[in-house]
Formats: C-alpha cells, sequence, structure tokens
C-alpha cells in the first residue's frame, strides 16, 4: 500500500494510514437528521467522505462504509426541554413521525444522486437500533459511568474525565465545562450541568417512545451512532468521519460512552471537515441562513444569482482542502462552473487524441512527473484542491496537441494512455466528477419551472382548482410540490 497520510483529529497529526485488518477498512460518517431537507452546508461532509470512500478503493482496500440516518433523538440539551427532533418536526408538519423521516430521507438520497455519491455499504436507522443502544447504556450503568433520575439517564462526565481525556478530540477542558456551562432550564435533575443523556423520558405528549428498563422514552443522539457504528464495524474500527461541528458534544460523547461499555477507545483515526460559510458564519439551520440542495438546483433563493448544476457544485467544494473553511459566494460558483468546464473539454479533447511511437522525451517526462504528482497529492491527506490543480497543469498541453501548437505524435503512446488513464481515474473515479451536459434531469428542471410558473399565476388569481390539479397530478408521477413560507415553490422526486 502507498504511503497514504490523513490528518487525526484527536492526535492533531498526519499519520500514516494503516487498518485494523490488513486489506480492509472499516469506516463510520455521521449520516443525516431526518427532521428537514438537506442544504449546500450538508453536501460538504458526504461529498468529503464519498471521495474518502472512492479513494481506499482505489488504493485496493475492501471498504466497508456505514453511514447512520439519525430518525429519533438528536435532541440538544438547550432549551427549556430536551425534544426530539424528528418528533418536534413531525408535529409541526402533521405528518406521522415515520411519514416525516421518509419524505426527507427519500430527498437526502435523491441529492446524494444528483451528487453522483455513492451508496454506503450499510445505512442503518437509529429507530431500527433501539435494542443495541438500551444494551449499550444497561453496560455503562453497570460500569458505573451512567445514573437514571425520572426516567432518564446521563452518562457522567465528571466521573470519566477523573481517569480519561475528556475533551482530548475537540480541545475542551473539563474544569471550564463545570464552570461556563448554562445553568438550562429543565435540566436541574442532571449530577453537572456537563453530563449528557443517554436516554431520555417521553412526556405524555411526546409522539416516538419506546418501552426500556427506565420507563418509556427516547434514546439520546451520542448513544445512537456509538452502537450502530459497534454493532457493524466492532468495538474499534478504522475511520470515524463527520463535519468539524461534531466534535463536541458529539463524537467526544461518542469517545466517552464507548471507551466504558467496551473498555478501550472506539476509533483509531478521525477525520473532520470544515464548514461551509456565508459572510463568515457557519452555514446553519440556527443561524436562518441555509440554501436548502432545491433552491441550490433550481436558483430559488435571494442569495442564489443563478440555479447551479450539481457537479459544479462538488466540484466547487472539491476545490478546497476539506480541512479549510470554505465560504460561499455567487463568483465562487460561477468561477467553478468555467473551471469544471474548461477541465471537462479538455478530458473530452484527450479521449480522441492518438500518437506515435516517437514522442518528445522531454515532453514525456513532465508528463508523467505530473501525473505522479496527483497520487501524492492524495495520499497527503486527501489533497483534493491540489490534484484539480494539477490536472488544470495538463490542460494546455492536450488543449495544444488538438490546436496543432504541438504536433500530434510529440507524446509518446504509452504517456497519451497513462495521462488518458489519469484523467479517467481521477476526474471520474475518485473525485466523482460527471460532464455537465444537460441531462434528461435539467430537461426536466425547466418543464418544472414552467408549470411551477402556471400555478403560481393560479394561486394568485385564486385558481385554487388548478393549482391543487397540478399539484395533485405530478404527486401521482412521484413528483412532490412543496410551498414555502416565501411564497417560492420547490419540488423533489420521490
Amino acid at each position: 500500500m502507498p504511503n497514504f497520510k490523513i490528518y487525526n483529529s484527536y492526535t492533531r497529526e498526519k499519520e500514516l494510514f494503516e487498518p485494523i485488518v490488513p486489506g480492509n477498512v472499516g469506516l463510520y460518517v455521521c449520516g443525516p437528521t431526518v427532521s428537514g431537507e438537506s442544504h449546500l452546508g450538508h453536501a460538504r461532509p458526504y461529498i468529503t467522505f464519498d471521495v474518502v470512500y472512492r479513494y481506499l478503493m482505489h488504493l485496493g482496500y475492501r471498504v466497508r462504509y456505514v453511514r447512520n440516518i439519525t430518525d429519533a433523538g438528536h435532541f440538544e440539551e438547550e432549551g427549556k426541554e430536551a425534544e426530539d427532533k424528528v418528533s418536534d418536526k413531525a408535529k409541526l408538519e402533521r405528518l406521522e413521525p415515520m411519514e416525516l423521516v421518509q419524505k426527507y430521507t427519500n430527498l437526502f438520497h435523491w441529492g446524494m444522486r444528483l451528487f453522483n455519491t455513492i451508496e454506503p455499504s450499510i445505512e442503518p436507522t437509529a429507530t431500527g437500533h433501539i435494542i443495541e443502544q438500551i444494551s449499550m447504556i444497561e453496560k455503562i450503568m453497570s460500569e458505573g459511568y451512567a445514573y437514571e433520575v425520572n426516567g432518564s439517564v446521563y452518562f457522567d462526565v465528571k466521573k470519566y474525565a477523573d481517569t480519561h481525556a475528556y475533551g482530548k478530540l475537540s480541545g475542551r477542558i473539563i474544569d471550564d465545562l463545570l464552570e461556563t456551562t448554562r445553568d438550562l432550564e429543565g435540566q436541574n435533575e442532571k449530577r453537572n450541568k456537563v453530563d449528557f443523556a443517554l436516554w431520555k423520558s417521553a412526556p405524555p405528549q411526546h409522539i416516538m417512545r419506546w418501552k426500556s428498563p427506565w420507563g418509556e422514552g427516547f434514546p439520546g443522539w451520542h448513544i445512537e451512532c456509538s452502537a450502530m457504528s459497534a454493532k457493524y464495524l466492532g468495538d474499534v474500527f478504522d475511520i470515524h468521519g463527520g463535519g468539524m461541528d461534531l466534535q463536541f458534544p458529539h463524537h467526544e460523547s461518542e469517545i466517552a460512552q464507548s471507551t466504558i461499555a467496551h473498555g478501550h477507545a472506539p476509533v483509531r483515526y478521525w477525520m473532520h471537515n470544515n464548514m461551509i460559510t456565508i459572510n463568515g458564519k457557519k452555514m446553519g439551520k440556527s443561524y436562518n441562513n441555509v440554501i436548502k440542495l432545491t433552491e441550490l438546483f433550481s436558483g430559488n433563493h435571494p442569495l442564489l444569482e443563478q440555479p447551479y448544476h450539481p457537479m459544479v457544485v462538488r466540484f466547487y467544494i472539491l476545490q478546497t482542502h476539506y480541512r479549510s473553511t470554505l465560504d460561499f459566494s455567487n463568483e465562487a460558483l460561477q468561477a467553478s462552473e468555467k473551471g469544471l468546464k474548461r477541465l471537462w473539454e479538455a478530458y473530452e479533447t484527450l479521449k480522441q487524441l492518438t500518437t506515435s511511437d516517437h514522442g518528445d522525451a522531454s515532453l514525456d517526462i513532465q508528463v508523467k512527473e505530473t501525473i505522479a504528482a496527483l497520487d501524492a497529492c492524495m495520499n497527503d491527506d486527501l489533497n483534493t484542491a491540489q490534484v484539480v490543480a494539477t490536472l488544470f497543469e495538463l490542460v494546455p498541453i492536450i488543449n495544444s496537441m488538438k490546436g496543432g501548437q504541438i504536433q500530434q505524435g510529440t507524446l509518446s503512446t504509452n504517456t497519451l494512455t497513462l495521462l488518458k488513464q489519469a484523467f479517467k481515474t481521477y476526474l471520474e473515479d475518485i473525485l466523482g466528477l460527471q460532464s455537465v451536459q444537460e441531462s434528461q434531469g435539467d430537461k426536466l428542471d425547466r418543464a418544472m419551472s414552467v408549470l411551477i410558473d402556471i400555478r403560481k399565476e393560479a394561486r394568485i388569481r385564486k385558481d385554487w382548482t388548478t393549482s391543487d390539479e397540478i399539484r395533485n397530478k405530478l404527486a401521482a408521477f412521484g413528483i412532490m410540490l412543496k410551498d414555502e413560507k416565501d411564497g417560492s415553490m420547490s419540488y423533489a422526486i420521490e
């Protein structure tokens, strides 16, 4: 295997990657909470770790990629109550919780298909693993690191921190956390404010609830990932990935509870992608600055000057190293659109080129050295930004061969073959890019825009019959229209 190094967030160092089982890799990535539509900020981790998945397979590893669906729990222990996000959103949308989960899971999968991400090996759901979560909580309690109060179970962070390096991943100091954590209403039953819930007692009005040894309730967010990763990848596995915003409290809590349950740390290498920001502020629902994928692809958002093709968005994300902040702007996306077009046109030209066995030796060496640099970039902590820059170095050579500035035959047959293989391998297989030529999906988008405009006009005229007829007939074909609060409309294919 090559000298492949990745940055381990836990040790804060680039480390040579060595899997636990030679030739095999266990990869776990925290999946979406399906209580709402995925947005541009969500796209980054799943595109990033799709490239990780692709590159590991390119290196010859057999990879088990597990990416969960959080369809219960994920409550933030802030505010008046720790509320289940899925249950809460189901009430707002007047849907059954599993109906809501299916709706947003379908939308998530739709977006991932458009981004050309490879499906994970296993996609477990939190609701499908309640038994495993309860069993893990019982083990933690038996070890003396969790306690039950009024039907809820909390992890004793202070006791854990007395003998373990709590906070090492995120750089948090337990004494500071004890002093600065806000005293939130409804959390006085915990021994310490930093303790986190493994299981939460469900009040009578709570929709999603399961029987447990502590009464009816629902699981905490952190325990879900620990239970599912252990079931499918073992007590200790190779790589755990996710966004940098998950380091605390989510991943820090995973480490603590898994260490107690199994007697050792659960993960060899922690990988975290940085955030997408807007005007320097993290993109997130709590900041009310998200651009949903449906809006991104349709251009229907106040911050967007035009629609952006999924491949342009993917290229835009991969042009920046995954550990660097990526600030949104129309200018950056438009530049990515032009850059991808130029790169892909060179690729199409390259496919048509032929040569002789009498190549220019110096040019052969230059091209071969540039191709070798591609591997070096990926082996240096998956530097896709440098890969893209290196591919662009080859574009003038390809274009000059087409234009006759350099006569065909100046590259040897062997070198031209290597160049074609390199572009195919890196553009398509590793970076996962595709042509931006108009597809059937693009034509559908244009047709849908016409129908949406007709429906808008009908609603302005208060012609509810026509408006409902368009929506219902599209629904019969599996195309769901959504009326946004700002009066706009979007669609998704179920």
